[in-house]
């Protein structure tokens, strides 16, 4: 199956802008869907940006228009591009994998099965 590694999390000011990325190896990347989920301390796990096998995408209305998910096939790499930060996107951040359907997405967290260590974000 699926490894994942994220990274790219950091420190912003309100306003700023971070790129994360998720380094996949272990199985072939086109057979997954891929997202990005991420939680405060006290919440639950919620979808940010998802993105199907051939670039379908969805994203939680909290963050339209100002983050955009791309993927790198032949580098199996999958990126989080964060603009205009809020201090409410503040949480941990974790990319996820599932293995889809070609036109298959979902922002729902109990839909991927493989799961990132995660990386941090925090907007002060």
């Amino acid at each position: 199956h699926v490894q994942l590694v994220e990274s790219g999390g950091g420190s912003v000011e309100p306003g700023g802008s971070l790129r994360l990325s998720c380094a996949a190896s272990g199985d072939t990347v086109n057979r997954y869907a891929l997202g990005w989920f991420r939680q405060a301390p006290g919440k639950e796990r919620e979808g940010v940006a998802s993105i199907g096998i051939i670039g379908t995408t969805r994203y939680a209305d909290s963050v339209k228009g100002r983050f955009t998910i791309s993927k790198d096939n032949a580098k199996t790499t999958l990126y989080l591009e964060m603009n205009t930060l809020k201090p409410e996107d503040t949480a941990m951040y974790y990319c996820a994998a599932a293995l889809s359907s070609r036109w298959w997405s979902s922002l729902s967290p109990d839909d991927f099965n493989y799961w990132g260590q995660g990386t941090q974000v925090t907007v002060s």
